[in-house]
């Protein structure tokens, strides 16, 4: 290279040229001949290193070597090759001008420190990406982890080329910097607090990826589909993605549907409003037609005939209905979704099975029904749910019940 220099000098000096304008003109020819040099090296080291690691990777059974491709981990470690050239070559470039040197050294060292943290990224995406594939970490908020390094990393990063560019020591530079951590603090108060977060929420165990949440402060009801440093990301039911804080699943109230998806069913609780006035004692004769009804015959027989021998032993009245012990229509009701419920095939036998009253309202009498189905799939479930009330309602009358409408008055037109 200093035989190339001299040739080039003397022959802009030997051509008239003044010995000021012979040297800008030997630079820019060095320059130019130095990143044609630099960028033949980075494409053939970019090359070579690309071939060597999908070599490699063939041969691997781990599927990391590729995730490293896939990164750009050896595009971003060849760019080395020809850094440390042109740290090697450029004194000879500008040779005769001493005083660039020091801002190409500066220019240097900022590329450098630069082309490190995007190395340190590539690999960390590596390694994210790789965790992601194993089972046991598939649920793990490994984005908040990597982006937590990544933060001290690009910190280090700006703070060394600040000092590089003030040329001031790596030490100095960082005891200064501590007086303004109060500062730093601020700025970075929702990092921080979402780095909390993030760690509590992984030891805890609280929010796992693919987990169904909902929190009702941000109209959030879906899948959590990402948690990060900063953010949880959660693809609701109507396919719009919610971004919450990540510290907000520390402070505020979320349910975490997890629990239902893990048990063995999913919980169905929904009432039927009856007409309070619709309630009343059976007859014989209605208590015969209802033995009709397959599902409660049964029971209707051995529940008459032990109401019939109470009756008779304490010598009732039975012609008022009221006096004694009766079977009611709600009563029967009742009994009959019952033995309908733990009939149905779709429900869980081993899980809690009732239907009960709960208190009177102004409308009338509320029925509920509280069962698991055992499919616990939305569509499912929802067709399950639906398929029992329709079964319910359309029952109603059967036992001479009513159902509840509100019936609004229709205003005339003039």
């Amino acid at each position: 290279m200093e035989q190339i220099q001299c040739f080039f000098y003397h022959l802009f000096v030997a051509s008239g040229i003044s010995e000021t304008a012979a040297k800008y003109l030997n630079m820019l020819c060095l320059f130019i001949i130095l990143t044609v040099i630099i960028f033949i090296t980075d494409s053939l080291s970019r090359r070579l290193l690309r071939i060597g690691f999908i070599k490699l990777a063939k041969k691997s059974k781990t599927n990391f070597d590729n995730l490293l491709i896939s990164h750009r981990a050896p595009r971003n470690i060849a760019h080395l090759v020809p850094l440390i050239l042109t740290i090697q070559l450029f004194p000879i470039v500008f040779y005769d001008f001493p005083q660039f040197e020091k801002y190409i050294i500066i220019i240097l060292k900022v590329y450098g420190i630069i082309l490190a943290v995007w190395i340190i990224r590539s690999i960390l995406k590596t390694f994210e990406s790789y965790f992601k594939t194993l089972p046991r970490l598939k649920d793990k908020p490994i984005d908040s982890y990597i982006q937590v390094v990544m933060l001290f990393v690009w910190i280090i990063a700006i703070a060394s080329c600040l000092a590089v560019v003030i040329n001031l020591s790596f030490l100095k530079f960082f005891t200064t910097l501590g007086a303004a951590s109060a500062i730093l603090l601020l700025i970075f108060k929702d990092t921080i607090l979402g780095f909390v977060a993030s760690i509590q929420v992984a030891i805890n165990d609280i929010v796992r990826i693919g987990d169904w949440i909902t929190m009702d402060k941000y109209g959030a009801d879906g899948d959590v589909i990402e948690i990060n440093l900063s953010t949880v990301q959660i693809q609701n039911f109507d396919m719009t993605i919610t971004n919450i804080p990540t510290y907000a699943l520390i402070s505020d109230s979320f349910k975490n549907w997890r629990g239902m998806q893990a048990s063995g069913g999913r919980r169905i609780k929904r009432s039927i409003i009856l007409k309070a006035k619709s309630i009343h004692y059976l007859t014989p004769e209605k208590i015969e037609k209802l033995k009709s009804i397959q599902l409660i015959s049964e029971y209707l027989n051995t529940r008459q005939r032990d109401i019939d021998n109470f009756n008779s032993q304490h010598n009732i009245d039975k012609s008022f209905l009221i006096n004694g012990r009766n079977l009611t229509n709600l009563g029967v009701f009742r009994k009959y979704l019952q033995s309908y419920i733990e009939n149905h095939s779709a429900i869980n036998k081993e899980m809690f099975i009732m239907v009960r009253q709960l208190a009177p309202t102004p409308q009338g009498l509320p029925l509920e029904i509280y069962c698991f189905s055992s499919d616990k799939r939305w569509e499912n479930y929802e067709y399950i749910m639906s398929d029992i009330f329709d079964h319910a309602l359309a029952a109603v009358p059967y036992f001479d019940l009513e159902v509840y409408e509100l019936n609004a008055a229709i205003p005339e037109l003039d």
